[in-house]
């Protein structure tokens, strides 16, 4: 009986000498020259390819160009898998004309596409024709686009009912959505919606403030919450519209007014002038008033709104509070009222876009210095949401600056001049 021949083991080197010789004299002559199995030679070539060389580019003396796997190749790939791509309606009517045309697998090769993938759009085709499903070389029917568009305009209007038609188009197209006004009337229309007849006084004089901080505008909005009158004190910037403070009382007193602005000023910083209407709780029309009193003290400039006009900013908001909060909803007491207001001016100065500040922009953006941001992230079709990264928590407000006036240097704190000539 012969004896049983001993398996022999081979180090690395060993390996790589004898593969050495395969590009030269061929897989079956290197075994016979080294006494090595032609099949472990031929098992070390595909060890060898796995790892970047095949055995034909051993036989041509030229290794391949060495492929850099990106990270997430690196951790998902497989040695035999392939990448999953993803193909447009477009790139797949074109995958299957040259098919139709040169043949399957000529397509396959042109593009670098599974022929199992370009059978399967043919069979989908098939079923599309014959109305048994979607065909995969167009996209989403007419009818689906439109109503995907009314359910965005539905769902903004149902959210926010006292908005017009212009301002959703504005809403939508903050968050990448574009659609006519004329659409966005019709949809709303056809879902109660009625236009108020609102009655437009025109005036040519228009203003507006050089920077946040540079005028606040002050106005009660009165308002019945079940048998209870309530006052509603407004503070608005107006470079910006922001609301930098507000607050409510049951009658227009002077303390709710000083409370009230101490505490805007605390959290904003101090304006340069401030603008009224010679309200009772504004002004005193025998003696100095103590809202007065409180602006001479912090150095802040008065000015007078002897035409309705004048305070129109604040006006136009307080018009826009009564359509969009106390007509759409309905308050149970007044510490409701009270909780609905701070979110809803919340919501008007970080999610409400603005006519007058283009029909993009939120008084935020505006009165935080972050325009330009906001309006490159809505160009990119990324759109700005609240919380989408441009927070406020790292922004804080000019309140000291050194200027140049003619020459002669000026100092601002808060609003107030320090040093430099009076004008």
């Amino acid at each position: 009986m012969a004896a049983k021949r001993k398996r022999q083991s081979y180090t690395k080197e060993q390996r790589e000498a004898v593969l050495a010789d395969v590009p030269t004299i061929g897989v079956s002559a290197t075994a016979r020259k080294h006494g090595v199995p032609q099949t472990s030679v031929s098992g070390w070539l595909r060890a060898r390819s796995r790892g970047g060389l095949t055995v034909a580019a051993a036989r041509r003396k030229t290794p391949p160009t060495p492929v850099t796997p990106t990270p997430r190749e690196t951790a998902t790939r497989t040695p035999s898998s392939r990448v999953a791509k993803t193909y447009t309606p477009s790139q797949k009517a074109v995958v299957l004309e040259d098919a139709a045309k040169d043949g399957v697998t000529t397509a396959s090769k042109k593009h670098n596409i599974s022929r199992f993938s370009i059978y399967d759009w043919q069979r989908r085709v098939k079923k599309a024709a014959a109305g048994e499903g979607p065909s995969p070389t167009s996209g989403p029917a007419p009818k689906d686009i439109e109503e995907q568009r009314d359910a965005e305009i539905l769902d903004e209007y149902t959210t926010h009912p006292g908005l017009g038609p212009s301002q959703i188009v504005n809403q939508l197209r903050r968050k990448g959505i574009k659609v006519s006004v004329h659409t966005t009337r019709r949809v709303m229309e056809d879902a109660g919606y009625r236009p108020p007849k609102v009655v437009r006084q025109k005036h040519e004089r228009r203003y507006e403030a050089v920077r946040p901080n540079h005028l606040w505008h002050l106005d009660f909005v009165q308002r019945y919450i079940g048998k209870v009158s309530t006052f509603t004190l407004i503070l608005i910037d107006d470079c910006s519209r922001y609301v930098v403070g507000h607050g409510v009382d049951d009658a227009e007193r002077a303390d709710m007014v000083v409370s009230t602005f101490e505490e805007a000023t605390a959290k904003h910083g101090r304006p340069e002038r401030v603008m009224h209407d010679k309200g009772s709780a504004f002004w005193s029309w025998r003696g100095i008033s103590r809202f007065t009193g409180l602006l001479t003290e912090m150095g802040i400039d008065v000015v007078v709104a002897e035409h309705k006009e004048w305070n129109g900013k604040v006006e136009v908001f307080n018009a826009n509070l009564h359509k969009e909060l106390f007509d759409a909803h309905r308050f149970y007491d007044v510490a409701e009222m009270r909780r609905r207001l701070e979110a809803h001016v919340h919501w008007y100065n970080h999610a409400r876009t603005h006519h007058a500040l283009g029909g993009l922009l939120v008084p935020a953006d505006r009165y935080y210095g972050r325009v330009a941001e906001v309006l490159a992230r809505i160009e990119a079709g990324a759109g700005r949401e609240v919380g989408d990264g441009i927070e406020l928590r790292e922004r804080c407000l000019e309140l000291f600056k050194v200027t140049s006036r003619g020459g002669a240097p000026e100092v601002w704190l808060l609003g107030q001049k320090l040093l430099g000539p009076q004008a």
